[in-house]
C-alpha cells in the first residue's frame, strides 16, 4: 500500500452542532475461535449514530473503504473525517476518495 502523508488534527477546540460535520472511525480487533477479525465503523461526532460498520477477516483498505463508501452512499459526506495515522487510512484511495468529495482530512494518535 502507498502511504501518505499524515494530516493533522482539526478538531481541537471545534464546536461540534450539526450532523454530517465531523464522521470519525476507527478498527477494533475481535478475539474469535482460530483467530481474529477486525471491525470499523463510521460514526458521526454529533448525533453519535454509527453510519456504517463492516467486519472483516483482514486488516487492510478494503475494510476502511468498504465502511467509507457505504455510509457515504447512504448519508450527505461529513464537513471533515477524522481517522487515525495507520496505513489503512493513509493509504493513496482512501485519501484520494475524501479529497475528491471536498472533506478535510483530520488524523490524530498512530492507530
Amino acid at each position: 500500500i502507498k502511504t501518505h502523508k499524515k494530516y493533522s488534527y482539526k478538531l481541537r477546540d471545534l464546536g461540534i452542532n450539526h450532523a454530517n460535520q465531523v464522521w470519525s472511525t476507527g478498527i477494533t480487533y475481535i478475539k474469535v475461535a482460530g483467530g481474529m477479525v477486525y471491525m470499523t465503523a463510521i460514526i458521526d461526532w454529533y448525533s453519535k449514530a454509527v453510519l456504517s460498520h463492516k467486519i472483516f477477516n483482514t486488516m487492510n483498505f478494503q475494510l476502511v473503504m468498504s465502511a467509507l463508501n457505504d455510509a457515504l452512499e447512504k448519508h450527505p459526506h461529513p464537513e471533515i473525517f477524522n481517522t487515525y495515522q495507520s496505513s489503512q487510512y493513509t493509504s493513496e484511495i482512501h485519501i484520494k476518495r475524501l479529497k475528491d468529495l471536498g472533506i478535510q482530512i483530520s488524523m490524530d494518535g498512530k492507530g
